[in-house]
């Protein structure tokens, strides 16, 4: 419903952090790391949203950036993790140092996380492992996927990795495949849709 909100910052606290945007003052729930990277009191900031939505309650929550909601979202699917639990998490380690415990098997350091102990840890682990959503902003240029811009092609690997494969195999493999096509006229010559359904089809064929 929201993606973004962008204003003038009015007051920040803990995991607090206020906004006031024509006439509106937006209160939200952000992670330490966010709040932290976000500017001070009287600074114009631009805040990526998700909003809790539930018959007895409604929260906004922030992040200062799109990969760091992504992993937010990410973590709630581990059993037993909510969104105040995945708020701690992120407050505690930012989202390129978890994924990285979560990519070399770290356990011992998801276990230092306050309030994630070892059956949490382990939980975490299966459930992300090498799955993290850290492509927000990516871009493709001549064929190649490049880190902090946007990926049209993130819909492709997020497809992908929902189907069990490793997350750096299915970026790695449709930025060959893309290597490969861009100097395909035909492809080239497809819409986005159709493009995006021939490069699934010919990761899966790689990936199998």
């Amino acid at each position: 419903m929201f993606n973004s909100i962008t204003g003038t910052v009015t007051f920040k606290f803990s995991q607090t952090l206020c906004i006031q945007t024509q006439g509106l003052e937006w209160e939200l729930t952000v992670p330490l790391t966010s709040l932290d990277a976000l500017g001070p009191v009287g600074e114009t900031v631009k805040v990526y949203t998700w909003l809790y939505h539930r018959e007895d309650s409604m929260k906004l929550f922030g992040f200062a950036t799109a990969n760091e909601r992504s992993v937010f979202l990410d973590l709630m699917k581990v059993e037993g993790v909510g969104a105040k639990a995945a708020i701690r998490i992120l407050s505690s380690i930012n989202a390129g140092d978890l994924a990285a415990a979560l990519d070399s098997e770290d356990i011992g350091k998801l276990e230092k996380i306050p309030g994630v102990g070892k059956k949490t840890a382990q939980k975490m682990m299966l459930t992300l492992k090498g799955k993290l959503n850290l492509e927000d902003s990516s871009n493709v240029s001549n064929g190649r996927i490049r880190e902090n811009s946007y990926s049209p092609w993130s819909d492709v690997i997020s497809a992908l990795v929902n189907m069990g494969y490793d997350k750096s195999r299915c970026e790695q493999t449709v930025e060959n495949l893309l290597h490969l096509l861009s100097s395909d006229t035909d492809f080239m010559a497809k819409n986005k849709v159709a493009q995006e359904e021939i490069l699934f089809r010919r990761a899966i064929v790689e990936l199998a």
